[in-house]
C-alpha cells in the first residue's frame, strides 16, 4: 500500500430516510465529502443479511447482501414503489436504528416493490436473468433457506422437519415449488441489492477512494452456508456441530468468549484445493477493493469448544490451514490485498503466518496505554506494512475511552504525547495526529473520532447482546469545517 489515508463508517450508519443507513443519495455525497477530505480509503462492516442479534458478523449467507441497504429512494424513482406507500410504515427515529421495527416494515415494502417488478415483467428482462444466472451458484440455496425459514417461523434449519434439515431432495423439490413466490422474492432482494452496491461502488472508485470490506472468518451456523454444505464443518452425521469458535479465559472475560459458529472441517477443504475459500474471496473481490479479514490468528491456530458448552473454559487449541490456503488462493487469484485482524495475543506461529504472507496488519492505539511496558500497539514500534487505527468498530470512541480507561492510561498517554494535559476538545485531534503521523501505510479513522463524539456513538461492545450497531451519523454532521479539518491533517502528515 502506498501512504494513504481512510475513514471507517459503516452503511448502516449513514444519514438517510427509512431508518437506516443505505445505498441512497447519502452515501453518494458521504463519498463526495470524503475526496474534498483528500481520503483514499472508505471501510464498512460485513454487508449480509443480519439475524438474531443484528450483527453484521452473523449473516444467514457469506455471499447474500442486506436488504436493508436497498434504498427505497431508487425503487420510487424506478416506478417500483411510490413515496406515499412508504410513508405508511413506521421506520423508527432516524436517529438511531430500530431493528424491530425495521424488520417488520422494510419486508413489506419490498414485497409492494416485487410484486410490481413481476406485474412488469421484470422476472423475464435479460438483466434479472443474467443475474439470477451468473449467481446460482449461491442464490438458489439462499433463497430457497430464506424462504423455507420464514415459513418454518424462523427457527433455525436444526429445527426445520428432519426431511428439509438433511436436503431430501424431494422435500426440496416441494418445497420450491410451494415457495416459488417467496423464493422469487428473495432473489429480487439480491438483484436489487447487487444492481445498487454495483453503482455505488463504482462512483466511490470514480472519486478516488478505495472500498475497504470487511469479513467474517466463520459463517454463522443458522446460515445457508453451512445448511447447503454440511461437509465443509465439523458436523456429526446428524448435522450438528460436533465443535463451535470461540476465543479461550483471558483478562477480559473469565470464561472465555463462546461464538457459536461452527468449525471448519480443514481436512475437507485441503482435499478440495480449497474451492469454497477460493470463491468466497474471489467474489469478495467483486464487491470491495481491499478485504479484511476478521479473526486472522484462526487461520494458523483456532480455538475449539465442545458443542453444548455454556462456556468456553473446555476449549482447546487446534491447527488451522496456515500458508497452504494462502498459497492456494493466491494461485488462483494472485496477490489479494488483504488486511488481517491479528489483535489479540498473538503467538510466535501466528506473527510467522502473518510475516509469511506478507499482508498488513492492524495497530490500535487505544490499545497502546493499557500498561506502562513497552507495547507493539505503540507507533514507535510500527512496521510501514500496517494499518493503524485509533479505534475501531469494535472499541469506543477516544473520547469515550479516555474518560473509561482509568488514571494510569491517561497519564501513559500524556506523557507518551508530551502533553501535560488533554482536554475533551483536543484530545481527539491529539491521538488522530499521533495515528496520521505514524510510519504506517494506511491510517483509518472512525468517523465518531473526526467528529469528536463520546460513548454515545459507540457501535459495538463485543460480547453483549442488544444495543449494538445502532448508531446513525446525523444528516449535515459531516460539514465543511470537518472536511476542512481531516484535508489539513491528511496533507500535514502526507497521506
Amino acid at each position: 500500500m502506498e501512504r494513504a489515508g481512510g475513514v471507517l463508517l459503516p452503511v448502516f450508519s449513514l444519514p438517510s430516510k427509512y431508518g437506516i443507513g443505505c445505498f441512497s443519495k447519502e452515501a453518494y455525497e458521504f463519498a463526495d465529502r470524503l475526496q474534498e477530505a483528500g481520503q483514499r480509503y472508505w471501510q464498512i462492516l460485513p454487508l449480509g443479511p443480519t439475524g438474531y442479534g443484528d450483527s453484521p458478523y452473523q449473516s444467514f449467507s457469506t455471499y447474500a447482501g442486506n436488504p436493508y441497504f436497498i434504498d427505497l429512494e431508487t425503487l420510487i424513482d424506478e416506478g417500483l414503489l411510490t413515496r406515499s406507500e412508504c410513508r405508511r410504515y413506521d421506520f423508527g427515529k432516524s436517529e438511531e436504528i430500530d431493528y424491530e421495527k425495521i424488520y417488520r416494515s422494510r419486508f413489506k415494502v419490498l414485497k409492494k416493490a416485487y410484486n410490481r417488478f413481476c406485474a412488469d415483467g421484470g422476472e423475464n428482462s435479460e438483466d434479472y436473468r443474467t443475474f439470477v444466472a451468473e449467481q446460482a451458484y449461491w442464490l438458489d440455496d439462499y433463497s430457497l433457506f430464506m424462504a423455507i425459514k420464514d415459513d418454518n417461523g424462523g427457527v433455525s434449519w436444526s429445527e426445520w422437519p428432519e426431511s428439509l434439515k438433511n436436503r431430501e431432495n424431494a422435500a426440496l423439490a416441494e418445497a420450491e415449488e410451494r415457495l416459488a413466490g417467496e423464493v422469487g422474492f428473495y432473489k429480487f432482494q439480491q438483484y436489487e441489492f447487487d444492481r445498487q452496491w454495483k453503482k455505488l461502488h463504482a462512483y466511490v472508485n470514480e472519486k478516488g477512494i478505495q472500498i475497504i470490506g470487511d469479513i467474517p472468518i466463520y459463517v454463522a451456523f443458522d446460515s445457508a452456508d453451512t445448511w447447503a454444505a454440511p461437509e465443509m464443518f465439523q458436523f456429526n452425521e446428524n448435522n450438528e456441530p460436533t465443535g463451535v469458535a470461540g476465543c479461550p479465559p483471558d483478562a477480559f472475560s473469565a470464561t472465555g468468549q463462546l461464538w457459536g459458529n461452527p468449525l471448519y472441517d480443514w481436512a475437507y477443504h485441503k482435499r478440495t484445493g480449497y474451492r469454497w475459500w477460493i470463491r468466497r474471496i474471489a467474489y469478495c473481490f467483486k464487491l470491495y477493493d481491499v478485504v479484511r479479514i476478521d479473526h486472522f490468528r484462526g487461520f494458523d491456530e483456532y480455538y475449539a469448544i465442545p458443542y453444548g458448552d455454556k462456556t468456553a473454559e473446555n476449549g482447546k487449541w487446534m491447527p488451522g490451514p496456515g500458508m497452504d490456503l494462502f498459497r492456494a488462493i493466491e494461485a488462483e487469484l494472485g496477490r489479494p490485498a488483504i488486511i488481517a485482524e491479528d489483535l489479540g495475543f498473538l503467538t510466535p506461529s501466528v506473527l510467522q503466518l502473518l510475516k509469511d504472507s506478507g499482508f498488513p496488519g492492524m495497530k490500535v492505539l487505544q490499545f497502546a496505554f493499557d500498561a506502562r511496558e513497552s507495547s507493539n500497539y505503540l507507533p514507535h514500534t510500527y512496521p510501514t506494512n500496517c494499518v493503524v487505527y485509533t479505534g475501531t468498530h469494535d472499541n469506543d470512541t477516544v473520547r469515550g475511552w479516555y474518560h473509561e480507561v482509568g488514571k494510569a492510561a491517561r497519564d501513559f498517554s500524556k506523557e507518551y504525547m508530551c502533553k501535560e494535559r488533554l482536554d475533551d476538545d483536543t484530545l481527539t485531534k491529539d491521538f488522530i495526529a499521533m495515528a496520521m503521523g505514524s510510519v504506517a501505510d494506511l491510517c483509518i479513522i472512525p468517523m465518531q473520532d473526526y467528529l469528536n463524539l463520546g460513548s454515545e456513538a459507540r457501535i459495538n461492545i463485543p460480547s453483549t447482546l442488544g444495543g449494538n450497531w445502532g448508531w446513525r451519523m446525523k444528516k449535515g454532521q459531516f460539514d465543511k469545517d470537518t472536511v476542512k479539518e481531516i484535508a489539513r491533517v491528511t496533507k500535514l502528515y502526507g497521506r
